[in-house]
């Protein structure tokens, strides 16, 4: 049992359940960015191009049959093109969410600065101090 509830204190550790959660948004935003690229960004960039989609694009270096291959060897460069595209927009959306998040954390920590600390309330030994001095200068 101790190896078993050694693993749940891993699991359970706050920064694991974080990581996990990272990489389950981080897939969901890969087939988002996959769709924006695919069928929002290529199309456009395609037509503008002559109506030529990337993602087929490939140069064949030996078709099958000649010096005995059994299939076509082929470099499939669309999509590599493709996937740089998405990796750049990626590479963006990232830089923008941690460029906002500086930004409210310098805002945050400006007005935590401006704002002058309340002076703090004189302690009991203070109070006495000053009581006794009073109570001195009237003699």
């Amino acid at each position: 049992m101790g190896m078993l509830s050694e693993f749940r204190d891993f699991a359970m550790r706050g920064n694991v359940v974080d990581m996990a959660v990272g990489v389950i948004i981080g897939g969901a935003f890969g087939k988002i960015v996959t769709t924006l690229v695919d069928k929002v960004m290529m199309p456009p960039i395609g037509y503008a191009t002559g109506g030529v989609d990337f993602k087929d694009k490939s140069f064949t270096l030996v078709k099958s049959g000649e010096a005995g291959a059994k299939a076509d060897v082929v470099i499939g460069w669309g999509a590599f093109v493709n996937d740089v595209i998405q990796f750049l927009i990626v590479a963006f959306c990232l830089f923008l969410v941690i460029k906002v998040m500086n930004e409210a954390k310098k805002r945050f920590e400006k007005e935590k600065v401006a704002a002058p600390a309340a002076p703090a309330a004189p302690s009991k030994t203070e109070l006495l101090l000053g009581e006794i001095r009073d109570l001195m200068a009237k003699r």
